[in-house]
């Protein structure tokens, strides 16, 4: 018997057993008689019981949608839909948290919910690492500086900025928040199969003027690091508009040191003691000053000029910061270090293909 069911492709073996008795409930086709199956070897000696591991219990159905339900366990729902449902109804339904849509989209392949076409929807997250046959998933984090109408090469022209954020709607990139991959990181959460990470650095008033409001037309998250003695001057971000992107819900205020100084380096006679106590300053301050004048926390940082020291990062480390950011160009995988990301800067005088070749989401490994 066939069924409107795409099976995706997904690792464990108990995962596979409970969906396919999920499939087997759909398409009501049977298992075969364990009488059919071949006899195991005896055991040579009798192994100690061993107890079942705890398994999370299954959340409980919406009650408006029980009789869309074909199948389910504690792994997943199989669920036939009705008109008006979407990624993001079934996600707040079922996984509790409408941001999670993209979850069911990878995992059926698809970019919308279409009549009468069968899911499956996972109730729990699988392969957070974004380990694959053959390669492994990375995300690249999107450095910009200045937003302007002329193009030059720390200043990207508005038209290139709508343009570069068109691509990746278009394209079915999943623009995700920074802080989104500390548990990515730590193995604890799964991200898209297309993540990328949009951050802006300084803290200049173009990106409140330009950005900001290209951001919110795609609904694009994005982080800001602004080093705190720039606030407040003539071409630099003022606290209400800090104030009203954070409100947005779609920017994240963050530090950028509080002077912009290159940390890595020490000044003409500067003994470790002075230097570490400057460093613990510059990482101290823009925390104190943002999180008190912001509704925010801050945890992430960004190098000024990308450049970090092993001295810096232990400053870092002390400080409770746990995301740092470079401008190294590359993407991060799972086992990248968090104090030290790689990011790609976005230039003015780049065009649209050039901005392309930044968006590495995959690493192909070959295995032969």
């Amino acid at each position: 018997m066939r069924s409107n069911l795409a099976i995706p492709s997904i690792g464990g073996g108990a995962v596979f057993f409970s969906l396919a008795c999920a499939i087997a409930a759909l398409t009501g086709c049977a298992t075969a008689p364990l009488a059919e199956l071949p006899a195991p070897a005896a055991p040579a000696a009798p192994a100690p019981p061993v107890p079942p591991p705890a398994q999370r219990p299954a959340a409980p159905l919406p009650k408006a949608s029980t009789d869309r339900v074909v199948a389910r366990d504690q792994h997943f729902v199989v669920y036939k839909p009705r008109s008006g449902d979407t990624l993001r109804s079934l996600a707040r339904d079922y996984l509790g948290d409408a941001e999670r849509y993209w979850e069911i989209a990878d995992f059926n392949g698809i970019r919308a919910v279409e009549p009468e076409q069968t899911l499956v929807i996972p109730l729990q997250a699988s392969n957070p690492l974004g380990v694959f046959s053959g390669g492994y998933r990375t995300v690249p984090i999107l450095a910009y500086h200045r937003f302007g109408q002329q193009p030059s090469k720390m200043e990207v022209p508005v038209a290139s900025f709508a343009a570069q954020l068109d691509y990746l709607a278009d394209n079915d990139y999943r623009v995700v928040r920074l802080r989104d991959l500390e548990d990515f990181l730590a193995g604890k959460r799964a991200l898209p199969n297309r993540a990328v990470v949009i951050t802006m650095d300084d803290g200049y008033a173009s990106t409140y003027k330009y950005a900001f409001p290209l951001l919110k037309q795609h609904g694009f998250p994005a982080t800001v690091f602004v080093y705190t003695d720039f606030i407040g001057a003539k071409d630099a971000l003022s606290w209400s508009q800090m104030r009203e992107m954070v409100a947005s819900g779609l920017i994240d205020i963050q530090a950028h040191s509080k002077t912009h100084a290159n940390l890595a380096y020490r000044l003409p006679a500067e003994g470790d003691e002075r230097y570490r106590e400057r460093l613990d300053t510059e990482a101290r301050v823009p925390r104190e000053v943002l999180e008190r004048m912001l509704p925010v926390t801050v945890d992430a940082f960004a190098y000024p000029y990308g450049d970090a020291s092993e001295i810096l990062i232990e400053r870092l480390r002390k400080r409770d910061y746990r995301l740092a950011v470079t401008v190294n160009p590359g993407a991060n995988a799972f086992f990248a270090d968090p104090l030290l990301l790689q990011r790609s800067m976005v230039l003015g005088d780049q065009d649209l293909e050039a901005f392309k070749a930044k968006l590495h989401v995959r690493r192909d490994v070959d295995l032969r």
